[in-house]
């Protein structure tokens, strides 16, 4: 069966205008921001390991994503990261930690510089930090339309091990030997095989605007990191076939105040998928919870 968010969203209008969220849990606030495509949807996927360590956990659609309006005020990296900052303003939280993936990066970049003195704590993970330019749109593309989505749920309902195959293929630069036992590892390991399929689920549908949007938006990201305060911990693998290591580099030569994980040969979505990766979602669980 297809992933099917445990948690009900819910439409805001902000200051800076409408947002689409989840917010689950109780403890510490942490907000996730997606990747591209994704969702609030894939935000509380990938941010489930903090709910069950007791954080609270805010998990937002970025602009053209799902529930959130795509509009030429909130279209620029900047703009998402108001937004992003007007939500937690209308949930009354003051302070709290910022986690990404991927296409979250620039946005996630841009409010940890905006709000030094709210954002308590920043994981970036295999996150965007410069100019990016998507290699061939039209394969992501092809998900949101009704029958590409069709495709994508009916591959992990009848086909699963197809899905994992292609996701290590895509997402990782590995060397044949690598990529079947890696395939081997998450197949044979059931939170990181759910993961997995549960992913598919995550980028299919409703997300052609906000997409389309940041193919638009990411060849001129521009950051200003040297300017970002906060202690941020970067994770990246050195095989990642999306966003390669560089932007995790580039981030650790401009930021103040950062640390890395390296995963060695591994993909895009190691953070969750690597065999060792219950380590790595531990240190980020620690890292969001210190003041």
């Amino acid at each position: 069966m297809p992933f099917q968010n445990p948690f009900d969203a819910t439409i805001v209008d902000t200051d800076n205008g409408p947002v689409q969220y989840s917010d689950e849990g109780g403890g510490s606030p942490v907000l996730f921001i997606h990747g591209s495509p994704g969702g609030f949807d894939q935000g509380t996927l990938m941010a489930r390991f903090l709910l069950e360590r007791g954080h609270r956990i805010i998990a937002i659609s970025r602009p053209g994503y799902l529930g959130t309006p795509l509009s030429g005020s909130n279209d620029t990296l900047g703009a998402q990261a108001d937004l992003a900052g007007a939500l937690m303003d209308s949930l009354g939280i003051e302070r709290f930690a910022l986690a990404c993936w991927s296409g979250g990066g620039p946005s996630s970049y841009h409010l940890a510089a905006a709000h030094p003195d709210r954002v308590s704590a920043l994981v970036a993970v295999a996150a965007v930090s410069k100019p990016y330019t998507f290699e061939d749109p039209k394969e992501e593309e092809f998900l949101f339309g009704r029958f590409g989505t069709w495709l994508g749920r009916e591959l992990v309902r009848h086909a699963p091990r197809s899905v994992v195959k292609m996701l290590v293929s895509e997402e990782g630069d590995l060397d044949r030997n690598q990529a079947r036992e890696l395939v081997e590892k998450i197949w044979d390991a059931p939170d990181r095989r759910r993961f997995a399929l549960d992913l598919m689920d995550t980028i299919v549908g409703d997300r052609r605007a906000g997409f389309e949007n940041d193919v638009r938006q990411f060849p001129n990201i521009d950051l200003d990191l040297p300017s970002i305060d906060t202690r941020t911990l970067l994770v990246h693998a050195t095989a990642d076939a999306d966003v390669p290591i560089e932007h995790s580099e580039n981030a650790l030569a401009s930021l103040p105040h950062a640390d890395i994980i390296r995963i060695e040969d591994d993909t895009h979505l190691s953070a969750w998928t690597e065999p060792g990766s219950e380590v790595v979602r531990a240190r980020i669980a620690d890292f969001v919870a210190t003041p």
